[in-house]
């Protein structure tokens, strides 16, 4: 078969199901989310194959995966169904007054205050937006963001290989991150940071996410061993532990007057050399939706300042 043949018969259907198996990571999984007999998806991707005349799998131990053209063919078809969705979302009407949806997905380590200063800007806009917000874990998040469920997921950290999709990372802001107690606590220990830590009581995230690594590399180059008396996965119980006078915490510095004037918290000092960040995760490359533009430009003049 020449190729311009191929290019014109190409059935864009057995496409989007070789699309759907390598995101799902098996023909067991496609076939669920597509609602086929397996022997059926399997039967479909033997005639793509054939009008492609590539294979496009291979077996390795006791699964599939995709072979170098398999892998080309992936991204061209990545490429094909992100801007079909993107099509459908700008061809999508709306009824005068009906508020733009925006499903955000938000990592349950990031802590709530500085979550609620970046989609503020969102509700602000000139036209009507219902925010819809899901909290989960990252892996969770991103594979409703690769079905296209979440408009945006805001995490701690940028993509590193996870799931099976593809998605862009885009970074919203950084900034310094301090270290908080109660006077309670600090008239226990003292105030000489950041020597007081060691040996006080102190509430950590959990283990795995970025603030916790970048405390443990701060503390250990220090000498500093801190009593771990509570690991968290949700950072708003962190922080009502940290209130109850139970150990020192660290947040971003974005959030030292909020915590201050609402929280009743001490910052005792800047752990010198950390970073918190903040990134959108979508998948799109670029950012286009007007509640996302919102977010960006806010984070960058007002809330990472």
């Amino acid at each position: 078969m020449d190729q311009e043949a191929v290019v014109t018969w190409l059935n864009y259907h057995h496409l989007r199901y070789f699309w759907t198996i390598v995101r799902e990571g098996s023909v067991t999984r496609a076939a669920e989310v597509l609602r086929l007999a397996q022997p059926t998806l399997s039967a479909q991707i033997r005639q793509l194959e054939g009008s492609l005349g590539v294979r496009l799998f291979e077996r390795k131990g006791r699964g599939l995966v995709p072979t170098e053209a398999g892998r080309t063919v992936f991204r061209y078809a990545d490429e094909i169904f992100t801007l079909g969705h993107e099509l459908r979302e700008a061809l999508q009407g709306r009824a005068p007054g009906k508020p733009l949806p925006f499903v955000v997905g938000v990592s349950d380590v990031l802590p709530k205050l500085l979550v609620h200063q970046l989609l503020q800007p969102a509700l602000a806009l000139p036209e009507p937006v219902r925010l819809v917000c899901h909290e989960d874990g990252l892996d969770a998040l991103l594979e409703r963001l690769f079905r296209y469920e979440l408009d945006l997921v805001l995490s701690e950290a940028p993509l590193r290989g996870q799931g099976r999709g593809r998605a862009f990372s885009h970074l919203l802001g950084a900034c310094g991150v301090d270290v908080f107690g109660t006077r309670a606590l600090i008239r226990r220990f003292g105030d000489a940071f950041p020597a007081c830590l060691h040996g006080a009581p102190m509430l950590l995230p959990s283990e795995g996410t970025a603030l916790r690594a970048g405390l443990e590399r701060w503390l250990g180059q220090r000498g500093l061993r801190p009593v771990i008396r509570g690991e968290f996965d949700d950072n708003a119980l962190l922080k009502m532990f940290g209130r109850a006078g139970e150990g020192f915490f660290a947040a971003p510095d974005a959030l030292s007057a909020d915590l201050a004037q609402d929280h009743g918290m001490v910052r005792l000092g800047a752990a010198e050399g950390m970073k918190a960040q903040v990134y959108a995760l979508s998948a799109e490359r670029r950012l286009a939706h007007p509640a996302v533009l919102a977010i960006r430009k806010a984070a960058q003049e007002e809330v990472f300042t």
